[in-house]
């Protein structure tokens, strides 16, 4: 609803170019464990579902277990060799709650996002990971990892970002919110200009400036 939302505006204002962000509560990765005999024996690398359906526009959800979709629980377990066959087995009403309809698996959204963390490299290896998404946006007494995100659309260019702590700079303070830092989430910084199009979409937006009759022209 709030990509359909977000898109509705855009078009309502001629495309304009959108910016989407905060706390999405899902991490860039999702594992899934592959067990044998109670014996692990791989593990595999996912995007999480959210992730996933917010960077490419589009999600199976029947490859997903449901209570996971975040990526922040990462119990999930499967055969063996079975990896690529898995389907969590949503009932019909799961599916009708999140398709619309108990026939569809499959999720879209209009908007076609880039994350802007991912987009610009890191100047300190220790504040990325395997994503290009930083270590840790949060960090408290039950979790540590990124759920916090700036994505954008066309019609705008990313310039910079603002670099993360590293998680063992977290890791030492012990857990946030702290003196120091009064949340338990690290701001996120981006920095953006608007591309030619963008910008003409811009200055058409831009209302009249009323003049009043002792004004100087």
């Amino acid at each position: 609803m709030l990509l359909e939302k977000a898109y509705d505006l855009s078009e309502k204002w001629g495309n304009i170019p959108i910016l989407v962000m905060g706390d999405f509560n899902c991490t860039p990765e999702d594992w899934i464990i592959a067990l044998t005999t109670n014996q692990v024996v791989a593990r595999c690398t996912l995007d999480s579902g959210i992730y996933k359906f917010l960077s490419t526009s589009k999600l199976n959800i029947a490859e997903h277990d449901r209570s996971g979709l975040s990526g922040q629980e990462k119990n999930q377990s499967a055969p063996f060799g079975l990896l690529k066959l898995l389907n969590f087995g949503w009932t019909d009403k799961e599916l009708r709650n999140a398709t619309g309809s108990s026939n569809c698996t499959i999720l879209k959204h209009p908007l076609k996002l880039r994350s802007s963390y991912a987009t610009v490299k890191g100047t300190n290896p220790r504040t990325r990971g395997s994503y290009g998404e930083p270590l840790a946006t949060t960090y408290h007494a039950k979790f540590l990892g990124t759920v916090d995100y700036i994505w954008y659309s066309s019609g705008v260019t990313l310039t910079k970002v603002l670099d993360t702590l590293p998680s063992d700079a977290l890791l030492r303070i012990g857990s946030l919110p702290c003196k120091d830092l009064g949340s338990d989430h690290l701001p996120l910084v981006a920095e953006f200009a608007f591309t030619e199009s963008g910008r003409s979409k811009a200055d058409d937006l831009r209302l009249p400036v009323k003049k009043y009759d002792n004004e100087e022209e």
